[in-house]
């Protein structure tokens, strides 16, 4: 054996032997060595670096933090560590033998401590997308160990961008090219939609945009919990939301979503004796009604957008009675933006539809119609209370004129 090798295995065997018998402190000082010399390094550089045993070290790295990832020891050093051997380029010797010890496992009891700390989260989270983006055997080992579920909760509960955006990523990550488990990763997403955090509701909308390309179906689950997101008082929810609407225009949902949209526009019974019986503004601005009109206002503008795309939508939701519901949309003075996007979507169907021109003229009277095709827009700031109450209590329907061929202007 040369001189120089027995040196190198020499130097291995002490920094061991510290190991096993070093604590806490000083475990913590050989790890930021450890990392300070070897981050980025590839799996031969490793080996050559631990005189060809680098397999002993990351053994001790997986089991010290099996034993001590419940107390925090260390755990962010540990996880950083593990991630310079299993990220190495040609890794998998590396990968093998972390996930043969439970490494995988151990990465999803530690997204599950209450007590772990965000940083550590995020740098699990991200551990387990190297071992995802090892391939299908692997997204498949994640998903078997309750993996889509861990993650899942770590995005509803996390408070940290990094980590929020690290689990958007893997969520994804495990959609793609596994066809075994890719539907439990979008009904999971689906499960995330009620979640009540702005941010978390954004990346989920963005995530399932994705992940519906790949699954290829959509499931009805994903329909109410959708539109009850049009409530969201951000925008970029709202926008998102409305995005996810479209997409899901191409799939077998479209009736039911369809419907669920216009049934939005609809003023609830206390709705309307409010607006009647209820001259006080302020009593008109009440906070909990707020969801609903911004819900209205954002139900009328996806039904815009829809119909624009299709004709044969558009078709769909005139045999819904959406002229009758935008009208009174337009007539309920409480919420002006869902006035303003009725109006949008309406001027669309007078403007594409001859007969329902016509309905909408002899429902509005020629004054209103007038004011309505000159500024759609802005209609809503010239709506007096006779006026608005003739649009709430229209009779629209234009059902026995869709029995017969529709032209357009």
């Amino acid at each position: 054996m040369s001189a120089s090798k027995e040196a190198a295995i020499s130097k291995v065997m002490r920094f061991l032997h510290e190991w096993d018998h070093g604590n806490r402190t000083v475990r913590s000082r050989l790890l930021t060595a450890f990392l300070t010399h070897n981050t980025g390094k590839t799996c031969p550089e490793l080996e050559q670096e631990f005189a060809h045993v680098a397999s002993l070290f990351l053994a001790r790295l997986t089991a010290w933090i099996r034993l001590t990832y419940m107390f925090g020891t260390c755990l962010g050093l540990q996880l950083q560590a593990i991630g310079v051997f299993i990220s190495a380029a040609g890794n998998h010797c590396y990968l093998k033998e972390f996930l043969e010890v439970g490494g995988v496992l151990t990465l999803m009891e530690i997204l599950g401590q209450k007590q772990t700390k965000e940083e550590d989260k995020a740098k699990a989270l991200e551990l387990l997308q190297i071992v995802s983006n090892a391939g299908r055997y692997y997204k498949e080992l994640i998903c078997e160990s309750y993996g889509v579920r861990a993650v899942a909760e770590c995005l509803a509960k996390s408070k940290t961008q990094e980590t929020l955006e690290t689990a958007q990523v893997l969520l994804e990550s495990l959609a793609h090219g596994n066809p075994k488990y890719q539907n439990q990763v979008y009904k999971g997403l689906i499960a995330l939609l009620p979640c009540t955090s702005p941010k978390v509701q954004q990346l989920v909308l963005q995530t399932l945009r994705r992940v519906q390309e790949t699954v290829k179906e959509a499931h009805p689950s994903i329909v109410e919990p959708l539109l009850n997101l049009l409530r969201s008082l951000h925008l970029e929810v709202q926008l998102e939301a409305i995005e996810l609407i479209l997409d899901l225009e191409r799939y077998e949902v479209r009736p039911m979503l369809l419907r669920g949209l216009v049934a939005l526009l609809k003023p609830a019974k206390e709705e309307m004796q409010k607006y009647k019986i209820l001259k006080d503004p302020e009593m008109t601005k009440m906070a909990d009604s707020l969801p609903v009109f911004v819900q209205k206002a954002a139900a009328a503008k996806a039904l815009r957008l829809l119909a624009q795309r299709s004709q044969e939508v558009s078709q769909e939701l005139l045999s819904l009675r959406l002229v009758h519901h935008l009208l009174g949309c337009i007539g309920n003075r409480e919420h002006a933006d869902a006035q303003r996007q009725a109006s949008l979507t309406l001027e669309h169907f007078v403007q594409t539809f001859p007969f329902v021109e016509e309905q909408v003229r002899s429902a509005m009277g020629i004054k209103l119609f007038e004011a309505f095709m000159h500024n759609a827009d802005n209609l809503y700031m010239n709506l007096d209370e006779i006026q608005a109450d003739v649009l709430l209590e229209n009779k629209v329907n234009v059902s026995e004129v869709l029995q017969h061929p529709i032209s357009e202007n």
